[in-house]
């Protein structure tokens, strides 16, 4: 079994770039080949404290009269939904509210969250809260203009028919889900999760509001703010990967290694939640544009079998995949190492990596994250099906040494 290759291969990588970056040198050109065109897709973007305040003008410039709010029960109580459904209503929205979604959302909660848009009349799409009710937002998108089931669209450009219009509210700093084009939704059946991608999916408008992240609770904070650096770093390393990407991603590196820990320890500094609220916007422009790796692959697995937090496990999983990932070429990995603050001056660059692994390792000690997967309630009888599972994931198409099942597996133990 450890031969097999992935699903994913080197002609989905193809795809991948191709719809990402275009043609790869410029037509009919007869001097050296050394241009290459980038395509760099990102929503309409309104940031800054008190942007929720937007919210009504911006539904309301895409055509809304009955928006659907797509929120769980904690963004509820923490009184977000409350006021943007104000600025809904200021403006002569009717919103209609749906917030029956728990943590990685299942396939049958987007179904449950469709059937009441259908039932209600809805229009125009809204999320207010983190990367789960984005992922549901979109998936009751894809189901409007393309109907079937959610996990029918599996894989990368499936959804082919167009959506609503959609503008995410993220309450949280990490997920990147509201300018990204992906939807990340758990198949219940074989406890796992399935990823689409399509640039369909790609939000008209994102409003990021720091305030929103003042209320997560702790154990979001650090898992949101691992994932933001999981997204910057497997961005910059991508096989996808192009200028405009680089320039975010390591930006994204430096604001989230030198603020997360801040807002841990003072939840309502406005400078930290700012730069976090940007350092998770960049890398998920990053990474929208140049897809990701096998830490994502791998952590998709883990979060569909146990419900875990996705972000917690990437915690975990990325210092072992930039050791993996360095062992083949470390070179790339020097940039990353410099933005966040590791002194790479006439330093070997497999040394550099190394060091980059442990400084992320530290990240996620000093914000309260298991050193390993054993602790989430991953067993050595799980290894075989998460390996197998992980080959499936579109991320991996992307991630810059390519991998069979039984380095998967080593990957997973070495993480225990």
């Amino acid at each position: 079994m450890t031969g097999l290759r992935p699903r994913v291969d080197d002609s989905d990588v193809e795809t991948i770039t191709e719809q990402l970056s275009g043609p790869n040198r410029f037509a009919g050109s007869t001097g050296p080949k050394t241009s290459q065109l980038a395509k760099f897709h990102a929503p309409e973007i309104v940031f800054g404290p008190e942007s929720l305040s937007e919210l009504g003008h911006s539904a309301g410039r895409l055509g809304a009269r009955r928006p659907f709010l797509v929120t769980d029960p904690g963004v509820v109580e923490a009184g977000w939904v409350f006021e943007a459904c104000e600025h809904l209503r200021s403006v002569g929205l009717s919103p209609v509210v749906w917030d029956e979604l728990t943590p990685n959302p299942k396939d049958y909660e987007v179904q449950a969250a469709y059937a009441e848009y259908v039932e209600t009349g809805s229009d125009v799409i809204i999320a207010v809260g983190g990367g789960s009710c984005v992922d549901a937002a979109k998936g009751v998108a894809i189901l409007s203009g393309n109907g079937g089931h959610i996990l029918s669209y599996e894989g990368v450009d499936e959804v082919v028919k167009p959506i609503p219009p959609l503008v995410m509210v993220p309450s949280t700093s990490g997920t990147g889900a509201d300018v990204s084009q992906f939807c990340v939704v758990t198949d219940t059946a074989e406890s796992t999760k399935v990823t689409i991608i399509s640039r369909t999916l790609v939000p008209e408008i994102s409003i990021i509001d720091p305030r929103l992240l003042t209320t997560m609770p702790e154990w979001l904070n650090a898992a949101t703010g691992l994932d933001a650096l999981t997204h910057a770093v497997e961005a910059y390393v991508s096989r996808a990967h192009n200028p405009l990407t680089d320039h975010h991603a390591l930006h994204a590196v430096g604001l989230v290694t030198r603020n997360l820990l801040h807002t841990l320890i003072e939840p309502l500094q406005v400078q930290a939640r700012s730069a976090m609220a940007q350092g998770a916007l960049e890398a998920g422009m990053a990474f929208t544009n140049a897809i990701l790796g096998a830490t994502h692959a791998m952590s998709h697995q883990v979060g569909g079998l146990l419900d875990a937090p996705h972000g917690v496990i990437n915690g975990i999983l990325l210092p072992h995949v930039i050791r993996f990932n360095a062992a083949r070429d470390p070179g790339r990995y020097s940039p990353l190492a410099s933005a966040a603050g590791i002194d790479t001056d006439r330093v070997p660059s497999d040394e550099v990596a190394d060091r980059l692994a442990d400084r992320v390792r530290e990240l996620a000690d000093s914000v309260g994250v298991p050193r390993g997967l054993r602790s989430l309630g991953v067993g050595e009888h799980n290894v075989g099906h998460l390996a197998r599972t992980s080959l499936r994931d579109a991320c991996l198409a992307t991630n810059p040494r390519e991998m069979n099942q039984g380095e998967i597996e080593q990957l997973f133990r070495s993480a225990m």
